[in-house]
């Protein structure tokens, strides 16, 4: 008993956490007086003996699980039966309350449905003094009326709650829809009264203007239809074996013919509740689903689509016809992915039944086109599940649909792509007919073998057809979830490779074939986590992990012994290729004496190929190969280390050889030129070989006679490759080589040659040596500054070098020159007879230069100032460097904010300072000088990046006294120079006023007065209205109002106030507008009115110059006798 009531008293705590406020929603009902208590019924029938019962309503009963609810839908239709209109009535309220409606529901008789006058009733109106709003309407044989608070639309009603509570009252409410259904499906269903004041009160419910009416009652409409259909299949199950068993009995003797009529009747039965069942679905789909499939609410207009596919796919026989599908194919150029993505859903039940494709012929040719196109939908997920629909419906594809589908295993997306690699996989790699099982163990293998490499020739020719020949690894990801038995068959790989190529495979495929090879090894090895790519799955559950880590020792066991053989039967063209194969070779192996062998003959043949060909790709992927096999944690580590220290030494010692016999001659052969390059561009990015002392070896070809005489550009440029990775790699490991001060001292020395010599071969002839010298110095300056403050001051370390001015006034004369070229305009049509590659690829260039010396501002190698040269190109060259301009100015901010300022100031005034000379020359107009407009513009994007105006208070501040003094420092006012020659700097400087706090305008136009305090200043001339436009800014503090609305406005009470006049000096102005006034009386007196204005008056501001238009109305409200 104890474990009961704890039972009951949990369940009632869980009712108090759910339940929705239902007390001001009781049913009032004067004519029966059962109503009060019929709402309440008894949960937890079926549960066993009952000691405790718990009284609940309908609402109440949804919290409480499906079997209470079986057990209270029981106990209301036992109530139906006693009192079917005070049932009715809590039914209604059920769905009233589900709609979140904390509203008083009412109900009146109603006599006749066509009666005008009660039809003239049915209306949905506001009581806004009130604060109440009603819907009276028809739920024959009652005329209900709902009265609920105005505000209930805008609150969150249960079926859109966010969060758990959300989801589950939805799942709740459709079960007892289906439970309440189910219940009554063989007796009050049929009663001619339920169904109809339901169906009414539903229909009713979900044409009104409220959300939450709308959309609960058109779900439970849809659900109410559903599990009608439900009955009906049931029906339609017992109609047919009545059938049959008639059929059985009507072969019988004469004693058995009353057993046919029974049957008989009761089929003729069936049939006609059958047609009562369809009858009500036929007015559930005219009165709710064709107003609602088109509602504003996109949730609304799903739950119809996936109704009506569930709909046609269950009760095909009524619903599955073109007068229903045509609802889905108009709802898939819904504007709401959700909406589209429910319509697909219901065509995949559709399309993956063979027995419903016949009724969908004229639906597919219909709508087959909008069906493939949203293959490319916006939104991933319904281009994923329409690539899945046609997936299924490949019958009714076309050559030409096959050819545009199957493209998309190129996609970004990786559901998509891999539901394309499943239509590939299926219509060409799996349509190879498969071996035959009658023959023989042999035949059977060889067998096997031509079908995978039939397979592989129909892929080879599906990439090679697609022109995409750098895309192998999206094709390989693309295809591994569908064929990854294909993918992983590497023995049939590598005996296609060994095979004769005039047999089999031809060169271009075997070329093709390996790619495909190293894309497979890398994605057992890696997973499908590509570049570009989005969709795959971040973190691989243990099933993954261990299959992943199968893979890799099968590839390593197997391509460990094969690839020594394949690396010497391949051409050079395909070497690069395989080489990339040992860096995904598993580091331990279980069987280890096998796997010393293997490496033993590996290492053997790698360097018979490199000691032969010396390409460049061919020696980085052999340096890649060392770099992997050298790895501490492999099996094969000193071996590996002792091939590459002996192939390293040969090449030292013939390089030394070499280049000492060049430099005596000053001569440079083409050996000289493919040994260097080799050496320096392949294994020293990717090894240290300080050991070896290269540095001393190559820098005397950097001197300046070998520079500019004999040294050819090939040797220079990858010498200076050598030598700036010799140097990183020093300053990489100065921790454990600088033991002493003598090692740190040759280090600064080294580092200091080096940028010596660099500094002489950025005035080199060639472009591609002046670009890497620049790199170069400045990445091992990037590499010093790192290693600086990395430093551990508790042991000797590095010593500090600081690059010469010369060196940094070159380093920026050499991006201005090679960066920032021409307009950015007219980059993008530069040359019309450059490829669009040879376009991007200086760009590429030109990105990389400029990032180089970003980085060395970046890192306090350079003067933030310098970087002013940059700053002022970032609106002229936004498009292409934009972004990295964009970082630098962030980067600099967050190193000292006040410095970056005063670098942003120095670049407008720099670029302000050129273009007044430019004017001032009246010579030929330089390419470098910016207009004013685009100067201004320029401080706008500036004043952008301020985003938080108490941070960067200080900044801002900076920025505008700085421009105070810039204008008016060192400002002698003379007869001839009665404004500053800088003045209109203030329009520029006023860009940056709205990002000032109200205080700091304050304190800033004080500080223009005191600058202006000295200065004879008159505002109707033309040449102080950057003046005026500045103070405007600082003083229009409204919210909202700028400096030329400031301007404008007629503030006659504000204008004494704004002129920073002396009274002295406004007197003596006021003696020669007199000795004016003298001089011109002498010529005319027709003006003296007009100099007396002048006279005793203050000047006006000129608005004229600012806004004609409000000069003009001050004018009109002078002549009416109005105040300015």
């Amino acid at each position: 008993h104890s474990e009961e009531d704890s039972g009951n008293e949990n369940r009632r705590k869980s009712v108090r956490r759910r339940r929705r406020t239902h007390e001001s929603s009781e049913n009032v009902k004067c004519k029966s007086p059962k109503a009060s208590c019929s709402g309440t019924r008894r949960a937890g029938r079926g549960h066993g003996k009952q000691t405790h019962v718990e009284a609940v309503t309908l609402f109440e009963v949804i919290t409480m699980g499906r079997s209470a609810m079986q057990a209270v839908i029981d106990d209301w239709i036992e109530a139906y039966g006693s009192d079917r209109d005070s049932s009715l009535l809590d039914l209604i309220s059920f769905f009233i309350q589900c709609s979140g409606c904390k509203g008083v529901v009412t109900a009146e008789m109603c006599q006749s449905k066509e009666d005008s006058e009660v039809m003239s009733k049915m209306v949905e109106e506001l009581d806004e003094t009130a604060g109440l709003q009603y819907k009276k309407f028809l739920a024959f044989p009652w005329i209900l009326t709902v009265t609920w608070p105005m505000d209930t639309d805008s609150v969150e009603y249960p079926l859109v709650q966010s969060g758990p509570y959300g989801r589950w009252f939805h799942s709740e409410f459709c079960d007892f829809v289906s439970v309440l259904v189910a219940q009554c499906q063989h007796g009050i269903i049929f009663d001619g009264y339920l169904m109809n004041t339901l169906i009414s009160l539903l229909t009713e419910l979900s044409d009104s203007c409220v959300r939450a009416f709308r959309h609960t009652c058109t779900l439970a409409a849809v659900k109410l239809l559903s599990s009608l259909v439900g009955v009906a299949l049931s029906l339609s199950a017992g109609i047919e074996n009545s059938q049959k068993l008639y059929e059985v009995q009507k072969t019988k003797t004469m004693r058995q013919k009353s057993a046919q009529q029974l049957e008989k009747v009761q089929r003729k039965i069936a049939e006609e509740k059958r047609a009562e069942i369809e009858s009500m679905m036929d007015i559930i789909f005219k009165g709710v689903f064709l107003k609602r499939y088109r509602d504003v609410l996109p949730e609304i207009r799903c739950v119809c689509m996936e109704e009506l596919g569930l709909w046609m796919k269950l009760y095909s026989s009524v619903f599955l016809s073109d007068s229903y599908l045509k609802y889905v194919g108009w709802m898939m150029h819904d504007k709401v992915p959700d909406v589209r993505l429910k319509c697909v859903l219901a065509l995949q039940g559709l399309y993956g039944d063979p027995l419903f494709l016949p009724k969908l012929d004229l639906f597919t040719s219909r709508f087959k086109d909008r069906i493939i196109s949203m293959t490319l939908d916006k939104d991933s997920e319904v281009a994923v599940q329409t690539m899945k629909l046609l997936v299924t419906s490949d019958d009714v594809l076309t050559p030409e649909d096959y050819k545009h589908l199957l493209q998309f295993v190129y996609s970004s997306q990786r559901p998509l792509a891999a539901t394309a690699g499943e239509l590939l996989f299926s219509r060409l790699l799996n349509a190879v007919a498969p071996a035959s099982d009658t023959q023989d163990g042999s035949n059977e293998e060889e067998a096997c073998k031509q079908q995978t490499f039939a397979r592989l020739k129909a892929l080879l020719h599906f990439y090679q057809e697609s022109e995409l020949h750098n895309h192998v690894v999206y094709l390989v990801d693309s295809l591994w979830d569908c064929g990854g038995a294909l993918l992983k068959d590497w023995p049939s790989f590598t005996s296609a490779l060994l095979q004769d190529s005039s047999s089999c495979f031809a060169l271009a495929e075997q070329a093709v074939l390996v790619e495909i090879l190293v894309a497979s090894v890398r994605q057992a090895s890696k997973g499908p986590v590509l570049a570009g790519r989005s969709g795959a799955k971040k973190v691989m559950s243990a099933r993954d992990k261990k299959i992943q880590n199968d893979d890799c020792l099968k590839l390593t066991e197997y391509l460990l012994t094969v690839l020594p053989k394949l690396l010497s039967k391949v051409s050079s063209d395909i070497l690069a290729s395989l080489m990339r194969i040992p860096q995904y070779f598993l580091p331990e192996c279980l069987h280890a004496e096998n796997t010393q062998v293997c490496a033993h003959l590996l290492l053997t043949e790698l360097e018979a190929v490199l000691d032969v060909h010396s390409g460049p790709a061919v020696l980085e992927g052999g340096a890649r190969v060392f770099l992997s096999l050298c790895r501490e944690e492999t099996a094969w580590c000193s071996p590996a280390r002792a091939a590459r220290d002996s192939l390293v030494q040969r090449w030292v010692d013939r390089l030394t050889a070499l280049l000492g016999e060049s430099l005596k001659v000053s001569s440079y052969g083409a050996a000289d030129v493919d040994l260097c390059g080799c050496f320096s561009s392949c294994f020293h990015s990717c090894h240290d070989l300080s050991q070896w002392g290269l540095f001393d070896v190559l820098s005397p070809l950097l001197s300046v006679e070998s520079s500019l005489e004999g040294a050819p550009p090939e040797v220079l440029l990858e010498v200076l490759q050598c030598l700036s990775f010799s140097m990183i790699w020093s300053l990489s490991t100065s921790s454990q080589t600088l033991t002493c001060r003598e090692k740190a001292q040759a280090q600064r020395l080294q580092l200091r040659l080096f940028c010596e010599r660099s500094h002489h071969c950025l005035s080199h002839g060639d472009l591609s040596v002046r670009q890497q010298a620049f790199l170069g110095v400045c990445d091992v300056l990037t590499a010093h500054s790192y290693q600086l403050r990395v430093w551990d001051p508790t042991s000797f370390g590095p010593l500090l070098y600081t690059p010469s001015p010369k060196l940094q006034r070159a380093l920026l004369t050499f991006v201005c020159m090679h960066v920032f070229v021409g307009s950015d305009c007219d980059s993008q049509s530069r040359d019309h007879s450059e490829g669009k590659v040879e376009k991007l690829e200086d760009l590429h260039k030109r990105r990389n230069v400029l990032a180089a010396y970003c980085k060395l501002i970046i890192h306090g190698v350079l003067e933030m100032s310098m970087a002013a040269e940059v700053f002022m190109y970032y609106m002229k060259y936004y498009n292409d460097f934009g972004d990295i301009i964009k970082e630098t100015v962030y980067r600099t901010r967050q190193m000292d904010k006040i410095e970056s300022a005063r670098t942003l100031v120095l670049c407008l005034q720099q670029l302000f300072v050129r273009l007044k000379q430019e004017q001032e020359s009246s010579g030929r107009p330089h390419p470098g000088v910016q207009t004013f407009t685009s100067i201004k513009e320029l401080a706008r994007r500036f004043a952008l990046t301020f985003g938080d105006l108490v941070k960067f208070r200080e900044c801002v501040v900076l920025i505008h006294r700085n421009g105070i003094e810039f204008v008016f420092q060192d400002f002698t006012q003379t007869p001839d120079s009665s404004t500053p020659l800088y003045l209109s700097y203030l329009t520029i400087l006023s860009e940056f006023s709205s990002k000032l706090l109200r205080p700091d305008k304050k304190a800033v136009f004080s500080y223009l007065q005191k600058h202006t305090a000295e200065h004879i200043i008159d505002l109707r001339e033309e040449c102080w209205q950057p003046l005026i436009y500045y103070r405007a800014s600082l003083l229009a503090v409204a919210e909202g109002e700028d400096a030329i609305s400031y301007v404008s406005s007629d503030r006659k009470a504000n204008l004494p106030n704004r002129l920073p006049f002396s009274k002295q000096k406004w007197e003596g102005r006021r003696a020669e507008f007199s000795q004016a006034q003298s001089d011109f009386l002498t010529i005319t007196s027709c003006f003296r009115c007009i100099l007396f204005y002048f006279q005793e008056e203050s000047p006006p501001v000129c608005l004229a110059l600012v806004n004609p238009k409000s000069a003009r109305c001050a004018n009109r409200a002078a002549a009416q006798g109005e105040p300015k």
